[in-house]
């Protein structure tokens, strides 16, 4: 007997009652993200065929060359959620602050604020590697009926009621959490449709996959050397296999489904690390904690740690909870 398979519109009204909040709110808002997804997904997926990949010109708010496909991506999604009508605000990890949006009867009566990577990885993208987006929702925390401001984006990663990913790889898969499970859908190009491809995703306990930038070894401090070097001995089921493809989405995702952890630490190059606590650690430890897995900066539970400023940085360690307890330990040890 076949079974009907289930498309995200319909899986996101089925499970409307496991969100703690109005749920026609949160599921227009998912829509949204959906339909830029598919928007950018049909531009990622042409860029080798039009001038649109390659730098552009602009360096963005940290300081990076902006790849073209970035700008296109991150106007598409602010373009999508701001004709919704339901956020009141926008961070983008592209813009140097966060964009304050009116309701249509500019009385402020939305209650969502997004902060957004919109395309990650994009330094693969001339390559034809896969690149991603990460979002990320709370509720505002100023009141109802004033305009957003700064501390509504400035919630610890714990408040998010949302958070996801897009991965434009070999297929385009959607993968998000309200709070309820991971859950992931697979689009079909052919009726630009998402399925549910993969309830329920789980990091295996254990895994055996090592991610991180072994070229900046020198760098790091002693406990990752540590981890590292253990991660390379031969003993039991070691050693682990080291796979790193330098976009946050396709190393999380393959991590997630395979087993494994992803190390982005600090170094004497970056202090205080190189992902972005809004934008991208955030919105993948909550999806990490919602799947079994773990995420810390080494010391601190990620969700824990409370926001100063829109383009924080901090130490990102994530993936299957065994894994990520043996680096901490190792982080713990050098103190």
């Amino acid at each position: 007997m076949s079974h009907k398979i289930q498309t995200l519109g319909e899986f996101i009204i089925e499970n409307q009652a496991a969100f703690k909040y109005s749920s026609g709110e949160l599921s227009r808002l998912i829509n949204s993200i959906r339909l830029a997804a598919k928007v950018v997904n049909h531009e990622v997926n042409k860029a080798g065929l039009v001038d649109i990949i390659g730098a552009v010109g602009d360096t963005n708010i940290q300081g990076e060359d902006q790849q073209k496909l970035d700008v296109y991506a991150n106007e598409k999604f602010i373009q999508t959620l701001t004709k919704r009508n339901i956020v009141c605000g926008i961070a983008s990890e592209e813009e140097d602050d966060f964009i304050a949006i009116n309701s249509q009867d500019e009385n402020h009566q939305n209650k969502y604020v997004v902060l957004i990577d919109p395309l990650d990885g994009s330094s693969n993208i001339d390559v034809n590697v896969s690149v991603g987006t990460i979002f990320s929702i709370y509720r505002r925390i100023t009141p109802v009926g004033t305009p957003v401001t700064l501390k509504d984006f400035l919630q610890k990663g714990s408040q998010q009621v949302a958070a996801g990913y897009i991965v434009y790889g070999t297929s385009t898969m959607l993968v998000y959490t309200t709070g309820a499970g991971v859950n992931g859908f697979t689009l079909n190009p052919a009726i630009g449709s998402f399925y549910l491809s993969h309830p329920n995703m789980k990091f295996p306990l254990d895994g055996n996959i090592y991610s991180i930038n072994e070229g900046n070894y020198s760098h790091f401090p002693q406990g990752v050397k540590n981890y590292i070097k253990y991660c390379q001995e031969e003993e039991g089921d070691r050693p682990y296999t080291s796979r790193y493809i330098g976009s946050l989405v396709s190393d999380f995702h393959r991590n997630m489904i395979k087993g494994g952890i992803y190390i982005y630490p600090q170094s004497s190059k970056n202090p205080n690390g190189k992902l972005r606590l809004l934008y991208e650690c955030n919105p993948m430890a909550f999806l990490a904690e919602q799947a079994n897995g773990k995420a810390s900066d080494g010391f601190t539970r990620i969700l824990d740690i409370q926001p100063i400023e829109l383009h924080q940085r901090v130490p990102f360690i994530c993936g299957s909870k065994n894994m990520v307890e043996k680096a901490e330990a190792f982080m713990q040890k050098t103190l």
